[in-house]
């Protein structure tokens, strides 16, 4: 039987650029050669598409800020259509294939039978390429442009899952033009609503990239401001006292949960330098010990339903709080492409729920394919 070609897709216009080129890495070294053909594509911080060279990614993992992918010379263009060939769709031993141009050497590159997008973050998670995906007609891992879209804009996240009956954190949504015109009256309505300390981050942004906890009104604009710099509209949320648990969903119209992992945080929150700076960042506790079975039960129950909720499919990691007094439980955020580096919480938790890490990039490929076979049986005329 044919190898199945898969392209990995990774780094990107984010924040999170250099996370994505770990992930992307680990990845890599997951899949089975023996069923999957693999072809790396980088995007640079200017968008470039690049065929960076494998020996020297692997090399050079562990300094992932060192990895400069302005600096391939290789790039693909990407122009959906067959004039001239820069992007071809055709059939395929795995359905719709799609031949990428090489710009820097000549001829194709091999067909790609499916993509496995690692971008986190703006660009990437935010259904942008899913789009670019479903105008080739490809299989893509991960979920589509509706989810996507839904789950990276925290703001209409939890307004899904709030009109859904779902449990989150007390926010309010400000826009850059609303805070440039007022913001001491910003200031004063969260401080109203929430006290002190309170977090802002960025609505679509990952990693904890441009969260700040906020824990008087000395700081409050300079912090507000710092969160601006990476969207055009932040939430200001309540502080919960609360401990930091994470479900990995996988599955498509009858998804399954994974058991349920805490973050130990060593530091104030679970920030971007925690995450992926600081190996004494943080302590991944899996499973969560201090959770009773009704609890788990209960977590991984409301984890399925806001992944429901959200029009995710294949994947997606759900962070909770639950506040350390009450035992109130609140979703934080569905994450649709979440870390897949070595410490990462998704793979690690379906790792301890008996499900290999290669085992688990095998289960996402199927579950593309069945995406993407039940796609093609949709009319797309109406004859009258």
């Amino acid at each position: 039987m044919s190898k199945i070609r898969v392209a990995i897709v990774f780094g990107g216009k984010s924040a999170e650029h250099e996370i994505s080129i770990v992930s992307a890495m680990s990845v890599y070294e997951a899949l089975d050669k023996a069923k999957y053909d693999v072809e790396l594509i980088g995007i640079d911080k200017n968008g470039r598409w690049t065929l960076p060279d494998l020996q020297w990614l692997l090399a050079q993992r562990a300094r992932p800020r060192e990895i400069m992918l302005d600096q391939v010379p290789y790039t693909i263009a990407l122009h959906p259509g067959q004039s001239s060939g820069s992007l071809q769709v055709e059939e395929g031993i795995h359905g719709r294939t799609l031949r990428l141009q090489n710009t820097g050497v000549d001829g194709l590159l091999a067909p790609v039978d499916i993509v496995i997008p690692i971008l986190h973050g703006a660009n990437g998670e935010d259904g942008t390429i899913q789009g670019m995906l479903e105008l080739a007609g490809l299989p893509y891992v991960g979920c589509g442009v509706l989810g996507s879209a839904l789950c990276m804009d925290k703001d209409m996240a939890k307004r899904v899952l709030r009109d859904a009956g779902l449990p989150i954190v007390p926010f309010i949504t400000v826009r850059k033009a609303s805070w440039a015109k007022e913001p001491d009256q910003i200031i004063s309505e969260a401080e109203r609503s929430f006290g002190y300390p309170y977090f802002v981050k960025p609505a679509n942004a990952g990693s904890s990239v441009g969260v700040n906890k906020i824990k008087s009104i000395d700081h409050a604009q300079e912090k507000i401001n710092d969160s601006f710099n990476y969207d055009s509209k932040v939430l200001i949320e309540k502080a919960i006292d609360a401990r930091e648990l994470e479900v990995a969903i996988l599955g498509n119209d009858d998804p399954s949960a994974s058991i349920v992992g805490e973050v130990i945080p060593r530091k104030e929150f679970y920030s971007y330098e925690a995450k992926y700076l600081d190996n004494q960042g943080a302590r991944l506790e899996i499973p969560a010990k201090r959770l009773s079975k009704s609890q788990t039960n209960e977590i991984r129950e409301i984890a399925i339903n806001a992944f429901i909720a959200l029009e995710c499919s294949g994947m997606a990691r759900v962070d909770f709080f639950i506040d350390r007094k009450s035992g109130e439980l609140f979703i934080n955020e569905l994450n649709t492409i979440p870390g897949f580096t070595p410490t990462s919480m998704y793979p690690k938790l379906w790792g301890a729920s008996g499900v290999s890490y290669t085992q688990l990039l095998d289960r996402l490929v199927e579950l593309s394919f069945e995406i993407g076979n039940g796609k093609s049986k949709i009319k797309t005329h109406f004859a009258c």
